[in-house]
């Protein structure tokens, strides 16, 4: 059932969609407009379809999840995206984080290791007009060398350490937003900052990822 089946006007659905993520932490202007723009409903399929406003995961294809949207709006918020940077996504899934990256950042690359949701995430960005996405299918783990350094990257499935190959492929000044943790009971996102000598470490909040898994999926 759609919102305007509903009786519920698309405006205001919204405004209690943007509310939501405010209220958990989400304050940067240009990620609420990012947000705005882009219909998170475009990314839910099938029985979940009439839940894509509320502020909580659901479940997609191949055993995977769509990240509840204030969870999004952090992690680009902590991500820090000027106009001109160049960002990989490792964890396509939905598609939705690439989709609020790319109204953030000059070019998206984002990977897989499932090819349908490659395929379907980018008949989505087709539909949406999304141009400056580059959706592969890839082994997420080592990242994408022939496009490397990356001013920003984004994990959005969990490691026990941030990832060797990731870190290397971090410009100096870049930073990398990851979620890490041994279980899926206990798992942190943490923001690093690639320096002149090594790299920062800060711990954000506690989170909760599908794992990072190495090599391609067999769908």
């Amino acid at each position: 059932m759609t919102a305007e089946a509903d009786g519920e006007d698309p405006a205001e659905r919204k405004m209690r969609f943007l509310f939501a993520v405010r209220s958990r932490g989400v304050t940067d202007a240009r990620v609420l407009a990012a947000m705005e723009r882009i219909d998170r409903g475009a990314f839910v399929r099938g029985i979940f379809a009439d839940r894509a406003y509320e502020d909580m995961p659901l479940p997609i294809a191949c055993g995977q999840t769509i990240s509840q949207p204030s969870v999004v709006g952090l992690m680009s918020q902590a991500l820090a995206v000027n106009p001109r940077d160049k960002v990989l996504e490792v964890g396509t899934g939905s598609g939705y984080q690439a989709a609020v990256l790319s109204q953030l950042a000059r070019r998206v690359y984002t990977v897989d290791r499932h090819r349908r949701l490659v395929r379907e995430a980018t008949e989505v960005f087709h539909r949406l007009s999304l141009t400056n996405i580059t959706a592969l299918i890839a082994d997420g783990s080592f990242g994408l060398p022939e496009q490397a350094p990356f001013d920003r990257i984004l994990v959005t499935a969990a490691a026990e350490d941030p990832p060797g190959p990731l870190l290397a492929q971090l410009k100096i000044g870049g930073i990398m937003v990851v979620p890490v943790g041994q279980t899926d009971a206990v798992q942190n996102l943490i923001k690093v900052t690639r320096l002149e000598q090594g790299y920062d470490y800060e711990e954000l909040r506690p989170v909760r990822f599908v794992p990072l898994v190495e090599g391609i999926g067999s769908d």
